[in-house]
């Protein structure tokens, strides 16, 4: 398995420009926005494995690969942009196969969370380093590449396009504008960030890759670069792939998710489907259902209301399952209370508080009842109950807040 290294043909690597999108209705696919797709994309790297990957993004989407350190979201991406030849399937955009064809012909903007910025040149300088290479290729997007040069460029570029308008739109779009003259050593990360950002688009891919681009940045930081990228890419349309372990972070910006686990993605859905009905286990406890259950589904009173049996454990629930199954409740959807709950919900559960977990903005209770249960609470709800580890407490939950797999 060889990674893509032809310094000679990457040194200033990228792929082709594309008419100017900046008269795109917000939202919608920018005419140079590409769809992408992966057909059975297979990547052996000795010590980590692509398996089968199986992947569609349509043109103008913000698609994020969701996965823990480790699961080959990366890999995914340089594999995408060229970096790594896959040893079975293909690379697709438009249609077009590019499993071949070389990184700077591909037409993708790549950013990575260390930004891979100039040292030696400045914040216009960097933004126009693509520009200055011609028509026929655009530049400094393929991170991989980009690292091999950092530190090796220690003179002006030549062919100045610092003073091009695409170089002032994006510095303008992205608000760095004022920071033109800077070096990037002086900016902040949320600055360089942008800087990266706007080099990736000045030369207007037609697919741009982010790899964790929010994962360095301060909490502060991070949100309000959150909402920057989700703000370009409604005024651009950008086809975008964005790569990351934070959930949160995905269901903010994606209108479709992948998961991925050791190499293999295991669902794919909106963020809604992914939240809420999780397609097995480790999904379900990635994206933080907490309450997991592993028993048996007998048929019930109604067509698709059935008891879920989990050792002492039953539940009514809605689904078209029988026999062995997992069963899912999500913390926000259990009521706790110290009293019996009023209400006409199918399964109330009587328990002791075991453990309360101070979390900033939600407190986490675990209350065993027939099995342990974690509920999400908020402050004022703490204080009001006044609750504390031994206390006698009720919770509850609808029947379609339990979501069988």
């Amino acid at each position: 398995m060889q990674r893509f290294t032809d310094t000679s043909r990457s040194q200033e690597a990228a792929a082709h420009q594309h008419p100017s999108n900046a008269e795109q209705t917000a939202g919608q696919p920018s005419q140079g926005s590409a769809a992408l797709q992966l057909q059975d994309l297979s990547v052996d790297l000795e010590e980590f494995h692509l398996r089968s990957i199986d992947l569609d993004v349509a043109a103008g989407q913000y698609f994020v690969v969701l996965g823990p350190t480790g699961a080959g979201k990366t890999v995914l991406l340089e594999t995408v942009a060229g970096l790594f030849q896959p040893y079975r399937g293909r690379v697709l955009v438009d249609g077009r196969d590019i499993t071949e064809i070389p990184p700077e012909h591909r037409g993708i903007g790549f950013v990575y969370q260390d930004y891979a910025l100039f040292p030696h040149l400045s914040v216009s300088e960097n933004i126009a380093f693509g520009l200055r290479l011609g028509s026929s290729n655009l530049a400094a997007s393929l991170g991989g590449v980009l690292r091999g040069l950092v530190g090796r460029i220690h003179h002006p570029i030549k062919g100045d396009q610092t003073a091009h308008p695409r170089v002032e739109a994006m510095t303008r779009l992205l608000s760095i504008h004022d920071l033109l003259h800077r070096s990037p050593a002086t900016l902040s990360g949320g600055e360089r960030q942008r800087v990266a950002l706007a080099r990736a688009l000045v030369v207007e891919p037609r697919l741009l890759l982010l790899d964790e681009p929010l994962s360095a940045l301060d909490p502060e930081t991070r949100e309000a670069l959150q909402r920057e990228l989700a703000r370009v890419h409604r005024e651009l349309g950008t086809t975008t792939l964005h790569v990351t372990h934070d959930f949160e972070e995905a269901v903010a910006l994606a209108d479709r998710i992948a998961v991925v686990h050791q190499g293999r993605i295991v669902q794919v859905g909106t963020p809604e489907d992914i939240f809420r009905r999780p397609a097995d286990e480790f999904v379900a406890r990635f994206v933080g259902v907490r309450n997991v259950f592993t028993g048996t589904v007998a048929a019930g009173d109604g067509e698709s209301t059935k008891t879920f049996k989990s050792g002492e454990l039953e539940m009514t629930v809605t689904t078209d399952v029988v026999g062995e199954a997992h069963a899912s409740i999500r913390p926000e959807e259990i009521i706790l209370s110290r009293e019996p709950v009023a209400s006409d919900v199918r399964n109330r559960l009587h328990g002791r508080v075991v453990d309360i977990a101070d979390r900033g903005t939600l407190i986490y209770v675990t209350v065993r009842a027939s099995a342990a249960f974690t509920c999400a609470i908020t402050r004022p709800s703490l204080e009001e109950m006044a609750l504390r580890p031994g206390m006698a407490v009720d919770i509850a939950f609808k029947a379609s807040a339990v979501h069988v797999f």
